[in-house]
């Protein structure tokens, strides 16, 4: 079984809401992708809508979700018990520290193109 990229994951997610969106202050679009499921799946509590899909990305990551549970201060393990809820985890850790990378990418690809 091959390792589920996180990373390259969100990151792409990152770009095709940027591709889909002219704005481009940071903190907001932090703000509307860290509640939409189509980058972070915080919105309904789901990125996936598998449990089973959910579970088959998390394996392997373990230590990036302890990463995101630290950072977030969570210390309730019931979260544990929940794939989904483990997998937005991450995917709102990661969302932070990939914005600003995707967002200057992105606008690279726009001034290529004109």
């Amino acid at each position: 079984m091959k390792t589920y990229n996180y990373y390259e994951s969100v990151k792409e997610d990152i770009k095709e809401y940027l591709r889909n969106t002219d704005e481009r202050d940071e903190q907001k679009l932090y703000d509307e992708m860290f509640i939409d499921d189509s980058v972070t799946g915080n919105g309904s509590g789901s990125y996936t809508f598998s449990t089973y899909q959910a579970e088959e990305n998390l394996c392997h990551n373990m230590d990036l979700l302890q990463e995101a549970l630290a950072e977030f201060g969570d210390n309730n393990t019931d979260i544990l018990q929940n794939p989904e809820a483990c997998d937005v985890t991450i995917r709102c850790y990661l969302l932070g520290q990939l914005l600003s990378e995707a967002l200057e990418e992105i606008e690279e690809e726009e001034e290529n193109e004109q």
